[in-house]
């Protein structure tokens, strides 16, 4: 991205993040929820900025937001990773995580597990620095958003914001792995 570009996105930034955000969070159930939203904004402005002129940006902004508000509301949201090492109702007696926590060392399991690790590894490297470590922090370190949050003083709401992208990241990343470690 150009300093150009980045400069024109940072002033409509501040020039409109106040107002999207209240007219975000009119329209969704919880402040995280707005929060989410508003950041996919964001994001689909940075990406937009580069490859298509923008010309009335606040109708640009608002149609967006009300298109990733409607979005939100037609497709579930998954809650966590918990959701991916669960076994599904056609692979039942193929519990992904058992194959994951095997402690034994049966060599076909052993590889199994280091792909998986390793594929989680290169999908955590993608993240941004933010979203990486409030997944590993709560995820693998088991440490609770409020300690997180007292610790970094980032806000808890902002943190599962964080936490949600990455799990949405590594859940699209990991699928192939999972289907291919249960059709085993």
């Amino acid at each position: 991205m150009s300093e150009s570009a980045g400069n024109h996105i940072s002033s409509v930034i501040s020039r409109f993040g106040k107002r999207l955000q209240s007219f975000i969070r009119r329209r969704v159930d919880t402040d995280a929820d707005a929060e989410d939203v508003l950041q996919d904004v964001w994001y689909q402005l940075t990406a937009a900025v580069d490859t298509e002129p923008i010309e009335q940006v606040s109708s640009w902004l608002f149609t967006v937001a009300r298109n990733k508000i409607t979005d939100r509301y037609r497709k579930k949201k998954p809650a966590s990773l918990e959701d991916l090492l669960t076994p599904d109702e056609e692979h039942l007696g193929n519990d992904f995580r058992d194959i994951l926590l095997d402690t034994s060392s049966n060599p076909e399991t052993e590889l199994l597990r280091g792909i998986f690790w390793k594929a989680l590894q290169d999908a955590l490297r993608e993240l941004p620095e933010e979203q990486r470590n409030v997944f590993i922090w709560h995820e693998l370190e088991d440490i609770p958003f409020k300690e997180i949050a007292e610790k970094s003083g980032t806000p808890v709401n902002t943190l599962i914001s964080r936490k949600r992208y990455a799990v949405l990241h590594l859940r699209e990343r990991l699928q192939t792995i999972y289907d291919e470690i249960i059709n085993t």
